[in-house]
């Protein structure tokens, strides 16, 4: 591992950020530039790991466009609401990674999954007389809500605002009163809104509800309230995770993905044991937090690649206007980190996943969204600072067109 990955400075070393730390910095790269964070769990460690190696080799890049969802959108908030510049912040985020374990996060409802089925069963005997069974998930996030208000000020994110230094925030969740994927928008006066089909923005200050609304995991983590409806992970049926910074004034587009183009196969010729119960909770995981980005960039490029036939004259249909689009993507398969450290989970939650089949090999995908221990994230980071590097060839050009000319 580098030394600079390793790096934390004791002045970053918590995520508590306030207005008017800073003077404001001009910005050398393009205003319309936007940084995109999905979900994945713990893996969204491996965006730090990313952020950490682009911040050392462009100590002046800003991005004015932040959008996230699920565990992207806790790192998006961050960066969102910190008064120093990208590096800085960035070692902060990394900091306060290496210090998180799962009891920060979740912590299990004991015998939670016996009570949801017990009172369906009961209900579906009595004909429904005790009522609906409520399913408040599986874990209880309290402990990541207490620890997200104890080193994280919102109000960074209007100062960085007002200061010129960041145009507009996202943040993504999924209501399940209405079924809409709404994008909550931190912006200012000018920031534009929208509504299509089955998703719309919704203007105003960013709390800390709105990153866990945008990080509740079905079934697993319960569901926010806010303005009167329920939300939960924005993952879940964002047919257009790219759409927010493309709404917002993106003309190019930073993605880091967290699932390989092409995915190594395990070594079984023949599968006879019927899936557990953790392997189907994992393929479900990564369709909700990983395909719809892969489908959404593809889109993109094509409609780049109509833009650009079209004859220099004719307009764009329905103003549409190409987006550079830069997306990462790990060069490991993140998932087979995990294998085998299902026993650094707390001894509770080991007993879900363990009951689950998640001890499995094959179950590797649904221990990596829950494995929030430094054994596993510290390797994600490391990950993430390699393949930047290793990809750097292919991303200096990007940035490099989005320069300001002197």
């Amino acid at each position: 591992m580098s030394e600079s990955i390793r790096r934390v400075s004791a002045q970053q070393g918590s995520w508590q950020t306030g207005a008017g730390e800073r003077p404001p910095r001009p910005l050398r790269y393009s205003s319309k530039l936007a940084l995109v964070l999905s979900g994945g769990g713990a893996r969204a460690a491996y965006q730090v790991g990313v952020l950490t190696a682009l911040a050392e080799r462009l100590p002046d890049l800003e991005f004015p466009i932040l959008t996230g969802v699920s565990a992207g959108a806790i790192n998006t908030v961050y960066l969102a609401a910190h008064p120093g510049p990208l590096s800085a912040a960035v070692e902060g985020l990394q900091a306060q990674w290496r210090a998180l374990t799962s009891e920060r996060v979740f912590r299990a409802r004991s015998g939670s999954l016996l009570r949801v089925i017990a009172g369906w069963a009961l209900s579906t005997l009595l004909g429904s007389r005790t009522g609906p069974t409520q399913a408040r998930g599986l874990l209880d996030t309290q402990p990541l809500r207490e620890f997200l208000s104890a080193t994280i000020d919102v109000r960074g994110i209007q100062a960085n605002i007002d200061a010129g230094r960041l145009r507009a925030v996202a943040l993504s969740a999924r209501s399940i009163t209405s079924g809409w994927s709404v994008s909550f928008v931190h912006g200012g006066a000018d920031t534009p809104t929208w509504e299509r089909a089955q998703r719309k923005s919704s203007s105003g200050p960013l709390t800390l509800e709105h990153v866990m609304a945008s990080a509740a995991i079905p079934i697993l983590f319960p569901a926010v309230p806010l303005a009167g409806e329920f939300y939960c992970d924005g993952s879940v049926g964002q047919g257009a995770p790219l759409a927010p910074a493309i709404h917002l004034g993106a003309r190019a587009a930073f993605v880091i993905g967290m699932k390989t183009r092409h995915r190594p196969p395990l070594a079984v010729t023949v599968k006879t044991q019927y899936p557990s119960a953790a392997e189907v909770a994992g393929l479900l995981l990564d369709t909700i937090f990983q395909d719809q980005l892969e489908a959404d960039a593809d889109r993109l490029a094509r409609v780049n690649r109509l833009l650009a036939a079209l004859p220099l004259e004719a307009p764009a249909p329905d103003g549409l206007k190409p987006v550079d689009l830069l997306m990462l993507r790990p060069r490991h398969d993140l998932a087979s980190v995990a294998r085998g450290h299902t026993s650094a989970l707390p001894r509770q939650v080991r007993g879900i996943v363990e009951g689950m089949g998640g001890e499995q090999e094959s179950a590797a995908d649904f221990l990596s969204y829950l494995l929030f221990e430094p054994t596993f994230t510290s390797q994600l980071m490391e990950l993430g600072y390699e393949d930047l590097g290793a990809q750097w060839a292919a991303i200096e050009p990007f940035f490099a067109k989005l320069e300001r000319k002197a």
